[in-house]
């Protein structure tokens, strides 16, 4: 019942997201070079941490308990007529969530050139602040949602169901720490800053996130500490908010992870079209729910309706350990969003002697 109502939220917060986000983008083509520099560097390494999130979750396979999976939901019948040939149309048509994100695009686009603009994402704003309260409304029934699928896999399939769980947390855990210190230090590195010596440098903010979840907490700390280091208050005004909508590492990776688990977790097979359309549909509805509660579960939801082949009810599980993951997608938000701003400035060669960064 708590998955169905979550399910109501799909169409109106997929929609006014994207919507908002692309006619914001009229606002990042104003300031030109930077703007478009700084959009083309957070879809790519958005798109890598997708990549290397379903990447792990396909190699180590932390939510496989045996060749059987959960038998909670019969799905044959799915797969059977996956099997029947993969038809563009016909899954365009039959899906509801990708109707929704073409309208939410061409609605964006449109807006941008309207002359009423202004007036129209007034009106769109005002309808996702109410959209977003009616859905921290209804989280509060999480632990509900939560303790019907937990104790249901528990007492149907015994202890050993909450295995994949553990195993979920130490991989995003590993995955995240592993894309903090290699990927985004090989790109600090190139720009001659140590990751290091940064991540020491605000720690303060990651102890800020760690204490809230919200990368949000620490954003005026984190921008006042980067014009600091010598990034220009333009660049940082720039990047380090709007990347709280369209730079997040963390909550890429776990996404793609969760989405990857719960197809383990139900003995789900997905093929190469599938896993390439889970990726494209993430680098979409990922972007502008970001500090919203429950709006991650939103987009596990609409990207599981998307592909029809995977039991939407597998949100449940995630329900019992999303607290202890929140922490880590936060802080890796926080610091790619600070990595972001570095290597704008310094493409931007305005990045004057940075303190203690190298």
């Amino acid at each position: 019942m708590f998955v169905n109502v979550l399910k109501l939220f799909i169409g109106p917060i997929i929609f006014l997201t994207i919507t908002l986000g692309i006619a914001g983008m009229g606002n990042l083509k104003k300031v030109g070079r930077i703007g478009v520099k700084a959009l083309v560097y957070f879809e790519v390494v958005t798109t890598l941490a997708l990549i290397i999130g379903i990447s792990v979750a396909l190699i180590i396979k932390p939510g496989e308990i045996d060749k059987t999976g959960l038998s909670i939901q019969d799905v044959s019948t799915i797969k059977k007529n996956a099997d029947e040939g993969f038809n563009w149309l016909k899954f365009f048509m039959a899906n509801f969530t990708l109707q929704v994100l073409v309208a939410a695009i061409l609605s964006g686009i449109v807006i941008s050139y309207s002359a009423q603009r202004e007036t129209i994402l007034g009106w769109l704003e005002k309808s996702s602040q109410i959209v977003y309260k009616s859905l921290r409304l209804v989280m509060y029934l999480a632990p509900l949602g939560a303790f019907g699928g937990i104790a249901f896999a528990v007492g149907k399939f015994g202890l050993h169901s909450l295995l994949p769980l553990a195993k979920l947390m130490i991989c995003v855990y590993i995955t995240m720490a592993l894309f903090v210190f290699l990927v985004l230090g090989t790109i600090l590195r190139f720009y001659r800053v140590r990751v290091l010596t940064f991540l020491k440098y605000i720690k303060e903010e990651i102890l800020i996130v760690l204490a809230t979840s919200s990368s949000e907490a620490a954003l005026p700390s984190l921008m006042k500490k980067l014009e600091n280091m010598g990034c220009s208050k333009p660049v940082v005004g720039l990047v380090v908010p709007t990347g709280y909508s369209f730079n997040l590492d963390g909550t890429s990776i776990y996404l793609s992870m969760a989405v990857l688990f719960i197809a383990q977790l139900y003995n789900v097979s997905l093929s190469f079209t599938e896993l390439a359309t889970i990726i494209g549909i993430l680098m979409i509805t990922s972007k502008g729910a970001a500090g919203v509660t429950g709006s991650g579960f939103i987009v596990l939801a609409s990207t599981l309706t998307a592909i029809h082949k995977i039991p939407v009810e597998g949100l449940a599980f995630l329900l019992g350990i999303d607290k202890f993951m929140s922490e880590a997608r936060a802080i890796t938000n926080i610091i790619g969003n600070g990595v972001a701003t570095l290597v704008i400035s310094k493409s931007e060669k305005e990045l004057e002697s940075p303190v203690n960064a190298r």
